[in-house]
C-alpha cells in the first residue's frame, strides 16, 4: 500500500475586495461670495432655511458643465423598494471626504453655520456642534416628467477621519445648479407641516433657483416633502448637488 503524502490544503477562492472608483477632479470652488455677505432666509423656523446666491451664477455654470459632461449618472428604477418613495430621476453617489471638506471650508458655509448656531453652539438648531459635511456627495438630474414623491430623509451615523470620529447627519443640504433662469419649470421642493388641534397643515414650496442652497432638518424631525415633477426642462434639466451637515456623536 503506497504511503500517503501530506494532505493538500484545499484552495479556497479569494473574494476580491471592492474598491470604489476614485472621486472626480472637481473644479475649483471659485468665484464665491464672501461669507460675511451670505445671508440666511428662514422659511420655517428650526426646519427650512435657504441661502440665496450660495453659488454664484458663474460657479453654477462651471459645476453644471462639469457634472453634466464628466459624471455617469444612473436612472433610478421605476418601481421603488418596499417602504421607499417613488423616485424617477438620474443620480450618482460619490464618497469624497476631500470635496466635502472643501465645500465646507471654501464657500463660507462653515462661518455661516457658526453664526446661526446661537449661544448653545447649535445644539437646538443643528442638533449638535456641526463639524462639517457628509462625504456622501450626490448629484441629481431631473428632466421633464421626472420627480421624487413624498418622503422623509433619514439620518445616517458613521465614522470618518484618522483617527476615526463618530458623526451623525442632521440637516440635508441641496444646492441648485440650474433653475428658472435656465428655462426649468416645476421641480419645486415642497414641505408639508402636519395639522394639529390648533393649526392647519401648511405647504412650503421652494422653487429651484440657480445658486440657492436649501437646508432642511431631517431624521426624527424631518417634514414630509417631495420634489415636484419638472414640467419644462429647456434641454437643461434641474440639477442638484446634495450632501448633509454632520455633528459629532
Amino acid at each position: 500500500m503506497p504511503k500517503k503524502g501530506p494532505a493538500r490544503k484545499k484552495e479556497v477562492p479569494t473574494r476580491e475586495r471592492y474598491s470604489p472608483p476614485p472621486p472626480p477632479s472637481w473644479p475649483p470652488l471659485t468665484p464665491v461670495i464672501p461669507s460675511e455677505d451670505l445671508t440666511v432666509e428662514t422659511i420655517l423656523p428650526m426646519q427650512i432655511l435657504t441661502i440665496p446666491k450660495f453659488f454664484t451664477a458663474a460657479l453654477c455654470r462651471i459645476y453644471h458643465n462639469f457634472v453634466s459632461q464628466s459624471l455617469d449618472l444612473t436612472t433610478t428604477p421605476g418601481k421603488p423598494k418596499r417602504g421607499e418613495a417613488l423616485r424617477v430621476n438620474d443620480r450618482i453617489s460619490i464618497y469624497d471626504l476631500g470635496f466635502a471638506e472643501r465645500l465646507w471650508n471654501e464657500t463660507g458655509l462653515k462661518d455661516l453655520v457658526a453664526r446661526e448656531a446661537g449661544e448653545d453652539g447649535g445644539k437646538e438648531l443643528w442638533g449638535g456642534e456641526v463639524i462639517g459635511l457628509s462625504p456622501n456627495i450626490r448629484v441629481y438630474r431631473y428632466s421633464k416628467g421626472q420627480f421624487f414623491d413624498k418622503h422623509y430623509d433619514d439620518t445616517a451615523s458613521f465614522s470618518i477621519g484618522d483617527p476615526q470620529v463618530r458623526v451623525q447627519t442632521t440637516w440635508t443640504l441641496l444646492i441648485y445648479l440650474t433653475g428658472r433662469s435656465d428655462g426649468v419649470r416645476g421641480g419645486e421642493t415642497v414641505f408639508y407641516t402636519e395639522a394639529t388641534k390648533h393649526t392647519q397643515g401648511e405647504e412650503h414650496a421652494i422653487e429651484p433657483e440657480k445658486g440657492t442652497a436649501l437646508l432642511h432638518r431631517h431624521g426624527a424631525h424631518c417634514l414630509l416633502h417631495e420634489g415636484r415633477v419638472v414640467t419644462e426642462d429647456a434641454g437643461v434639466g434641474k440639477w442638484v448637488l446634495r450632501t448633509d451637515l454632520i455633528v459629532g456623536r
